[in-house]
């Protein structure tokens, strides 16, 4: 029999004592009561199920009282333990609501009394645990952060300035500074007001993670509620450090220059809540970088203007002229014929260019380390598209610019690492400026692969996508070095990606189908058909070969022509070369195509079987074909080439009934079978072929529905 709904069986724990088995009937509300309040207090009596465990301590109220008694008291050691046990039992709601009533009723100010003492007296121990309590407490949301004054934010201020501090104390000072701003307003503008960067950095190249962890925090708390007016990229500081802790990107960017100096130092693994607070951070830091660089930035920037500058110098061997030098509009027209040469998109002040981010200034730099240390390269790069028409120009600047970006994406720079991500390129550990070096040899070979497209400024995307699929192709085998990788995407050209390309296409999972085999097995004959025909068409064309003794080389010729009927070979000896087709009635010679019994080829060919210089000849022996009439007649041949010779040798093949097997009739075959089937199943794009064929219906009962022709 099941036990009833209403009864529960729970285990009750009493402090110091092995839990014992109960059971209560929450029916009986009296029973219930009187066992709860036998117990001093249970933290979960809320949810009583089966199976639970109820563990018995003292009454949030109770202890409350208790620990608000204890707290006052003159002994410090008494008030020492009574601070440890109200920072662990500040973490459960119920006794803080208790405890935050009493301590608001008791103390007039409306402010917890014992933290009155906090900007008076409180040190050491005892002010680390009154923190720790305190931010707990505050966590619940019970007591709004306004009610505090103006003194307890300096004196928390102060712990945080101070060059020598508790790291405990320290650290509740930062945790208290990040929810007062995150959660008022007002309390944003007094904290911002008491903190300086050069108060904080040293909190950053400390040792102890935490402490960096707390800082950045408050820094991003600080950030993200500033207004928009302070939102800004100042130029004008002149030391960065005793300026008020605002949204400036210099601030941020010198935060994160240092944190990230100091992570790299310590060589310690970063904790999720730290990699979190540097998460928001670089975001912020981003966010304000592409903010000044598309509204605010001045495009005549003087470290642009230099690198600029030092670019067009390298590229045309010319002084920066100064200012004075010739009128403004002589000097401008100048300019901008030259930033053109170097493939900027605005010819006139090429520094707009980098304010796309990313790649921002990456870009930059890495043209002017091409220009410095592959000044040959680059010099012939961008002389060589300079020369060129316009539409057929590899623009220099907006090919680094975009070449830099997609770098970037490829090897994910700006992204967090990720814990399932096992990708590892060696090579960036064998040079010094590894990425600058890798950035060389892809503009180098964008500006190859453009050339083999034969692109112009409209095929900019493709280009850019077939370097791409180079690039992620070059880097699949893991090179060691970066030559081994420059050596890999020499085997890369553009011929080859479309190979690769095809092969891939054909060897999916759609291509290899029951039903898309048995349509190129359908297929197949009617290309052969087509291959045949046209081999026959080029033997009626005929062709022109040199007669090669087995003595010595003579400069005779004869020329061999099928007829149009396909069955007579029309051949005969000719003085020099022909220019065009020799027509049949000046061929003097013969051979019914009745009469021919097989063709030979290489070593068979009695012509190949002399002896002499003609024996070591590979060249000719590959080029070599007999056929065979009569008994012991044979036709001897020389093709001029090897198309000539898979040409007439599947043709005479095709004559006599057999396969045509040379190379150039499979390279037909794979050729014309694709294109077939790629026509054939366009229309069928992104549907789903099924294996197996629909199911034939069910024959009609009769055929009254077919039209009577009569």
């Amino acid at each position: 029999m099941p036990p009833p709904a209403d009864i529960v069986k729970v285990a009750i724990e009493w402090p110091g004592a092995f839990p014992k088995l109960m059971e209560i009937d929450q029916v009986k509300a009296v029973l219930l009561s009187s066992i709860i309040k036998k117990m001093p207090h249970t933290s979960n009596r809320n949810n009583i199920k089966n199976g639970s465990i109820l563990r018995l301590t003292t009454s949030a109220a109770q202890m409350a009282q208790q620990l608000h008694e204890r707290i006052q008291s003159s002994s410090m050691d008494m008030k020492l333990d009574a601070l440890k046990d109200l920072a662990n039992s500040s973490r459960d709601i119920t006794f803080a609501q208790e405890f935050i009533n009493l301590d608001v009723t008791v103390c007039s100010s409306g402010c917890f009394s014992f933290y009155l003492s906090v900007t008076i007296t409180v040190f050491g121990d005892l002010l680390s645990f009154t923190l720790t309590a305190f931010v707990e407490l505050m966590d619940h949301g019970i007591v709004s952060w306004d009610t505090f004054s103006v003194a307890f934010i300096k004196k928390i201020a102060s712990y945080v300035c101070k060059s020598s501090m508790d790291t405990a104390v320290l650290q509740r000072s930062l945790a208290i500074l990040e929810s007062m701003v995150l959660n008022s307003q007002d309390l944003y503008q007094k904290v911002a007001q008491e903190i300086t960067i050069g108060q904080l950095i040293p909190h950053l190249q400390g040792t102890d993670q935490d402490i960096q962890t707390y800082t950045i925090a408050v820094i991003n708390a600080l950030f993200l509620k500033a207004p928009e007016e302070k939102r800004q990229f100042d130029e004008d500081n002149v030391n960065i450090l005793d300026c008020p802790l605002t949204c400036n990107v210099l601030h941020l960017s010198k935060i994160l220059f240092l944190v990230f100096q100091n992570v790299i130092r310590s060589n310690k693994p970063i904790n999720d809540e730290m990699a979190h607070q540097l998460y928001v951070l670089q975001v912020l830091t981003f966010n304000l970088l592409e903010d000044r660089m598309m509204t605010k930035m001045d495009p005549q920037d003087q470290a642009q203007r230099d690198i600029i500058f030092e670019l067009r110098r390298i590229a045309f061997d010319v002084e920066c002229e100064s200012n004075n030098s010739g009128s403004f509009e002589k000097r401008k027209s100048m300019y901008t014929r030259d930033y053109k040469k170097l493939g900027f998109i605005n010819h006139v002040n090429p520094a707009v260019d980098f304010t796309q981010i990313p790649p921002g200034m990456l870009a930059l730099d890495n043209m002017l380390y091409f220009a410095r240390h592959h000044q040959d390269a680059y010099i012939r790069i961008v002389l060589e598209n300079s020369s060129r028409e316009d539409k057929h120009e590899c623009p220099f600047g907006r090919s680094s610019i975009e070449l830099t970006k997609m770098l970037c994406e490829i090897l994910k720079v700006g992204e967090l690492p990720s814990e399932n991500c096992h990708d590892f390129h060696p090579m960036f550990f064998t040079h010094d400026r590894s990425f600058e070096e890798f950035f060389c040899i892809c503009i180098q070979l964008l500006n190859k692969t453009w050339k083999e497209m034969r692109a112009t400024s409209e095929d900019f995307n493709k280009v850019m996508q077939v370097v791409k699929e180079q690039i992620t192709r070059a880097l699949t085998i893991k090179p060691n070095s970066l030559d081994q990788f420059k050596s890999r995407l020499q085997n890369l050209s553009y011929t080859e990606i479309l190979k690769l390309r095809q092969s891939e296409r054909m060897n999916q999972e759609d291509f290899q189908s029951r039903p898309i085999l048995e349509l190129r097995e359908k297929i197949q004959p009617e290309i052969m058909e087509l291959i045949k025909q046209q081999r026959l068409n080029r033997l009626c064309e005929g062709t022109c070969f040199r007669k090669i003794s087995s003595r010595r080389r003579q400069d005779k010729f004869w020329y061999c022509r099928l007829s149009p009927n396909h069955k007579v070979l029309h051949y005969g000896d000719l003085e020099e070369s022909p220019q065009g087709e020799v027509p049949h009635d000046s061929l003097q010679d013969k051979l019914p195509v009745a009469d021919i019994k097989a063709v030979v080829t290489g070593k068979d060919c009695p012509h190949m079987k002399e002896k002499g210089a003609l024996k070591q000849n590979k060249e000719l022996l590959e080029l070599a074909f007999s056929v065979l009439y009569e008994s012991d007649e044979y036709l001897n041949f020389i093709a001029p080439d090897k198309h000539e010779y898979c040409v007439w040798t599947d043709g005479l093949n095709a004559l006599l009934g057999k396969e045509m097997t040379s190379e150039f009739t499979r390279s037909d075959m794979d050729t014309l079978l694709n294109m077939e089937m790629k026509l054939r199943l366009l229309d069928l794009e992104n549907i789903q072929i099924p294996e197996v064929p629909p199911p034939i219906p069910k024959e009609p009962s009769n055929y009254d529905f077919v039209y009577d022709c009569n």
